[in-house]
Parts: C-alpha cells; structure tokens; sequence
C-alpha cells in the first residue's frame, strides 16, 4: 500500500485577519480556470495595495536581499511561515520540506542544505528558526515505520532523518497513545534539526563567534498558539546519538 501524507481530523483551515481585507480561500472546484482568475486577482491586489505604494523598498530589494532569519520550514498547505509569522519580503530565507527536517551534513547534498549553506555563507543570516506543526503527517509516517525499514518511498526515505527524534519519543513517551507520541516527536524532531545544523561546520563556526542564533519554533493550529525557544550551543552535544541538546529563552505565543 502506498503511504500518503495525512493530517489529523483535529486540522482547521485559518485564515488571518489583516488591517486590509480578508483573504478567501480558493474554493474546491473541478474547474482550474477559477483558481487561476482567484490567483490573478490576489497578485493584482497585492501589486496595487502592497508593491506600488511600497515601491521604494521592492525597488531595493530588486537590488539586493540581506534577511536576518533563514526559516525552515513544513511544505504542508497550513502553515505557510511568512504568513503566520508576518515575515515582509526581504526578512526571511525561507525553505520548505515535508516535516521540517535538517539532515546532517554527512548525509550529503539536497536542497535544503544548499540553502542552509547559501543563507549562513553568503547572506550572512543571524537566526535560524526550525518550525514546526501540530498534526504533521511527515511525522507521523516517520512514528509509523517499522525499524530498520527498507522502502522505495521517497516519503520514507527522507523523514527518516528524524529517526533519532523517533527514537528518543519510544524511550521518553511509550506510555502515551500513538497521537500523543506523534505530538511529542514533532517537537523533539525541531530540537533533533538543530543538533544536526551544529555538524556544518560553516554553521557551527558563526554560532561559536556569536554572530548566528538557532531557534525552535512550534505552531499549534488547532489552537493557533506558537512556541519558540533558542537552542544553548554551549550546554549542547550534537555528537550525542538521542538527545545532547539544551535549550533557552522558551517563550509561549497565544
């Protein structure tokens, strides 16, 4: 059987008031022509309401880009980072994969360490925040997958960079249903991610001079609050095979 990413009946479309207009989900339909004429008339509403009367800072952004955060994010349709968070372009890299993960840099080249590598090396980022999601099928195909599993799932084959955060879930929290294991590894899988961008050395380098912060961030949607901490590099152990991370600075958002 093939293995599909699925959310949890729990998951609420949001849609976020702004000083403006509220935006309107695309309806479902069968015909695509709506969608697009949807989409034209949103692009056409930002250029009138948001490029024109900003366009001194999109004529300078055309020049040159200098964010301060690379965002690291879940591709799930629910929790676009720029939106939920109010990043304005120019104030984050942002890259998107199933289950918010960071393979380490043994692991080899994908696209998500080529812009980890282009955001620290290049743009000279301060912060690096992983975020990620209540209800995240990719980790729960991850809790879902039988030890040692060979698959030719593509799906499989990438969320089982999170197996150490699996792992230390079935020590921690065998106690707990399936649901609420799978709640526990979407958070340790954030603090997993941020061991695995210490084993950069580009990364580790900035982090140890001071000049580039690690964060975790978690956001509910079925409640819509937000939780973020700061990984503690000095009191961190990224060699260590489960756990070895120390965090500071928790704050929660409601």
């Amino acid at each position: 059987m093939a293995l599909r990413l699925q959310a949890s009946t729990e998951g609420v479309a949001l849609v976020q008031e702004t000083t403006e207009t509220t935006p309107k989900l695309i309806k479902s339909t069968n015909d695509s022509s709506h969608s697009f004429t949807e989409m034209k008339n949103r692009f056409l509403s930002f250029k009138k309401h948001k490029y024109l009367e900003n366009l001194e800072r999109y004529q300078e952004l055309a020049q040159a880009q200098a964010p301060k955060f690379l965002v690291i994010s879940c591709a799930d349709s629910r929790v676009c980072p720029s939106y939920i968070l109010g990043f304005q372009p120019g104030e984050a890299f942002v890259v998107r994969n199933v289950a918010n993960l960071v393979p380490p840099f043994e692991n080899g080249p994908c696209e998500t360490n080529a812009a980890l590598e282009f955001s620290v090396t290049a743009l000279e980022v301060e912060n690096i925040l992983v975020t990620g999601h209540s209800c995240c099928g990719g980790i729960r195909a991850l809790m879902s997958m039988e030890d040692e599993e060979n698959s030719s799932s593509f799906i499989k084959n990438w969320v089982v960079v999170g197996k150490a955060a699996k792992s230390s879930t079935k020590a921690t929290a065998s106690n707990l249903s399936f649901d609420q294991q799978c709640k526990h590894c979407e958070k340790e899988s954030i603090n997993n991610s941020l061991l695995n961008l210490l084993t950069y050395p580009w990364v580790e380098e900035r982090v140890a001079k001071g000049l580039l912060s690690l964060h975790g961030g978690y956001y509910n949607f079925v409640d819509c609050t937000y939780e973020k901490w700061t990984l503690d590099y000095q009191k961190s152990n990224p060699k260590q095979e489960t756990g070895g991370y120390a965090i500071k600075n928790r704050e929660f958002w409601s």
